[in-house]
């Protein structure tokens, strides 16, 4: 996305910089911040380094993954998506990172979701996501979060333990709620 932007001394900067502020979050004007007649730094609306997610609804998924007692590590990704990282064991103690990506028009979108060291398994996509969210039960925006995602990811690894175990992946167990 181009973005225009308009030349902005510091001067200026300094005597309003609230109104500046507010034009570059509310209208998502760009300024480039000259002192001296040199470029020195500019200023451009967060969303431009973002995903295109509604910021209310990120900061609703922080509010209950701290609520349940989670600590995600994030990352926003090359791609400007949002990528929550939880860290999880399994019975051997062998250490998981688990990974949710929120693609851009999340929660319209559903989350890809990874565990890192699971290399073969059954029930994941082509790309090596989980398959919690498939044919049979989908991803509802109104009901999923961030943190019914992490809950069948961990549902998912137990089950993973089970056909590393048995040679067989559990049934009838349900599926994404």
């Amino acid at each position: 996305m181009p973005i225009d932007y308009e030349l902005l001394s510091m001067t200026e900067l300094r005597s309003r910089p609230g109104e500046i502020l507010d034009r570059v979050a509310d209208k998502g004007e760009a300024f480039i911040i000259e002192r001296n007649g040199q470029r020195k730094a500019c200023l451009v609306p967060l969303s431009v380094f973002l995903p295109d997610i509604a910021p209310t609804r990120i900061a609703d998924e922080f509010q209950e993954l701290l609520a349940h007692k989670e600590e995600p590590r994030t990352t926003i990704t090359e791609s400007r998506e949002l990528l929550f990282r939880f860290d999880h064991k399994l019975k051997d103690s062998t250490s998981i990172e688990i990974k949710i990506l929120l693609p851009h028009g999340y929660p319209h979108s559903c989350p890809r979701l990874y565990a890192d060291a699971i290399k073969e398994a059954p029930h994941r996509w082509v790309d090596g996501a989980l398959c919690v969210y498939g044919v049979m039960t989908g991803w509802n925006p109104g009901k999923h979060t961030v943190l019914s995602t992490l809950t069948l990811a961990r549902q998912w690894l137990q089950h993973y333990e089970t056909w590393c175990e048995t040679g067989q992946w559990p049934t009838g167990t349900g599926g994404a709620r």
